[in-house]
């Protein structure tokens, strides 16, 4: 196999993580088997697989807990006025949509969502760079990436 071949396809390892917008989980099956179908034939593209891969599953796990981070400032402001008996046992099921500690919801949410779209947006960017990088025969590794997989 060539060297421009092994450019193309770590360039598409990086590039399949788009397939996200299209395909369910997309971004992970994607690369996982232009990785796994070709990382025995050459160091370069094992490289960029596994980047391209772990940096997949950082991004999970961050969207993981930017998920859980959030979840208490709609649950303890929908629900402040039920005790655990009520909501265990189905009564009173009213959300409460008044006005005290709403501004305190609303700031902490809209941090968090401003993180997450500036994620959204830093990953695009990342993708994109590592293909760039992958096409010119560079080795590249995406900031923030856990090593999952070494």
């Amino acid at each position: 196999m060539s060297d421009t071949n092994h450019k193309n396809i770590a360039t598409f390892i990086h590039l399949g993580i788009f397939s996200k917008f299209f395909i369910p989980f997309g971004n992970y099956i994607i690369p996982i088997i232009l990785w796994s179908t070709n990382k025995d034939k050459s160091n370069f593209v094992n490289s960029h697989g596994k980047e391209a891969i772990n940096f997949q599953l950082s991004i999970l796990l961050y969207t993981i807990i930017l998920g859980t981070l959030s979840f208490p400032f709609f649950v303890f402001n929908f629900f402040k006025h039920m005790s655990i008996s009520d909501i265990m046992h189905g009564h009173d099921w009213h959300i409460n949509f008044d006005h005290s500690g709403g501004l305190w919801m609303l700031a902490g949410a809209s941090f968090i969502g401003i993180i997450a779209l500036i994620g959204f947006f830093l990953e695009i960017i990342f993708i994109i760079n590592a293909a760039i990088k992958a096409k010119n025969g560079e080795l590249y590794q995406y900031p923030l990436t856990i090593k999952f997989i070494k």
